[in-house]
């Protein structure tokens, strides 16, 4: 615990002097727990990482309160916090999330009436989840074998943490397999399942200029990429042009901040480019450098044949259940690892192409051609990605393991 703590604390300090320096004076209080509620309620403190792990329990959220429930929600990031506040939802509060120290997360499960915690996928931290006084639930859970090894050098402390989570669904088998393998007991273990796969798209439309300049068909998206990810897809990109001049790629970095290095990456290929973020008129560009946040569903909605990136590198790549979910064709690199199952199944199902180069990715660029290829290529992923169980049975150990 004592090596815990050190770690946290210096986490703690790296993470403080960002927003003093930015005087971010709002963020600071809530980092040290020092947001009190403006009204009294128990509740249930419900966490998340960012953007992604939110958006997927956004039905649960809804069916916890539609039941009755008051919710603390904290994330990691300030960009999760905007959409959760965006979503104006009743008896809620939004938060960042406390360092996970005892101070601040004795503050939070005091001054808030916590009755429980729910954190979702990989993120567990090990003060809220021994100090709450209720319930510990983990859902979606997901523990990869590079996880798992650095949990070992911290064994007696995953023990404890793990002897008092109440209920874990696991993402995969074998993040189940390795959760008991760290101290999780057998019948705290729930059904296999993925939240994400839970994942509603939003109603908005694109604006018609938008859907007029981005044929379907010809039109792919590169999702969320990464450092060393845009010079293959451009690349790609590119050669594709040779042969298909009227393709349009929108290129949607993970981390807008990185536009202008990337704005800078993409003329370097000699292409040309319009810049989101910057109102740039699309029209002519072969590149639109969609570098905002909250959009990527509108280019989902454009794109016939989405890559998903972070699967080029060793990040593990991104969820592919939103792609599928607008019937978008799935294209991605080798590094699976943080959906490892879900793409299993889509191997399995022949339902997405693996294309780990330049050449690869050009290929299936030149070969889905047509909106009808696309759609069943997108079609056979949304198949291949349905789950066993549901969210009624979800709900129903949820509810179980909160009363218990």
């Amino acid at each position: 615990m004592f090596a815990y703590r050190l770690l946290m604390t210096l986490f703690a300090g790296r993470e403080l002097a960002k927003r003093l320096s930015a005087r971010d004076w709002p963020a600071m209080r809530a980092r040290l727990g020092w947001i009190a509620p403006s009204r009294e309620a128990n509740r249930i403190w419900l966490h998340a990482a960012s953007n992604g792990e939110l958006a997927s329990a956004r039905p649960v959220i809804d069916s916890l309160l539609a039941d009755g429930h008051a919710l603390l929600i904290t994330v990691n990031t300030d960009s999760a916090r905007e959409m959760a506040l965006g979503w104006h939802l009743a008896n809620t509060d939004v938060l960042l999330a406390p360092v996970d120290l005892p101070g601040p997360t004795a503050r939070v499960l005091r001054q808030w009436g916590i009755t429980a915690h729910i954190t979702l996928e990989s993120d567990l931290w090990p003060m809220r989840i021994l100090q709450t006084p209720g319930p510990v639930l983990v859902l979606g859970g997901r523990l990869t074998e590079r996880s798992a090894k650095g949990w070992a050098r911290f064994a007696p402390l995953v023990r404890r943490v793990m002897a008092r989570v109440s209920y874990l669904s696991a993402q995969d088998s074998g993040s189940a397999e390795r959760f008991v393998q760290a101290g999780l007991p057998e019948t705290a273990l729930g059904p296999v399942f993925d939240l994400k796969a839970l994942y509603v798209p939003p109603q908005d439309q694109p604006a018609p200029a938008l859907a007029e300049t981005f044929p379907r068909a010809d039109t792919w998206l590169a999702a969320s990429t990464h450092e060393g990810e845009e010079d293959t897809i451009l690349a790609a990109h590119k050669a594709a042009l040779a042969q298909r001049p009227q393709l349009k790629l929108i290129l949607a970095p993970r981390h807008p901040r990185r536009a202008v290095e990337v704005a800078k990456l993409i003329r370097a290929h000699g292409l040309t480019c319009a810049q989101r973020s910057a109102g740039d008129d699309p029209g002519t560009a072969q590149v639109y450098l969609a570098d905002t946040l909250g959009e990527m569903h509108l280019w989902y909605r454009l794109a016939g044949v989405t890559f998903v990136a972070g699967s080029l590198t060793d990040r593990g790549g991104h969820t592919p259940y939103e792609p599928a979910a607008f019937g978008s064709a799935i294209l991605h690199g080798p590094d699976t690892a943080n959906f490892r199952a879900a793409y299993d199944r889509l191997t399995q199902h022949n339902a997405a192409l693996c294309t780990p180069d330049t050449g690869a990715i050009t290929q299936a660029l030149l070969t889905l051609d047509t909106a009808e290829k696309q759609a069943q290529l997108g079609q056979a992923a949304q198949v291949a990605l349905r789950q066993s169980t549901d969210l009624d049975a979800l709900m129903r150990d949820i509810t179980n393991a909160l009363d218990a």
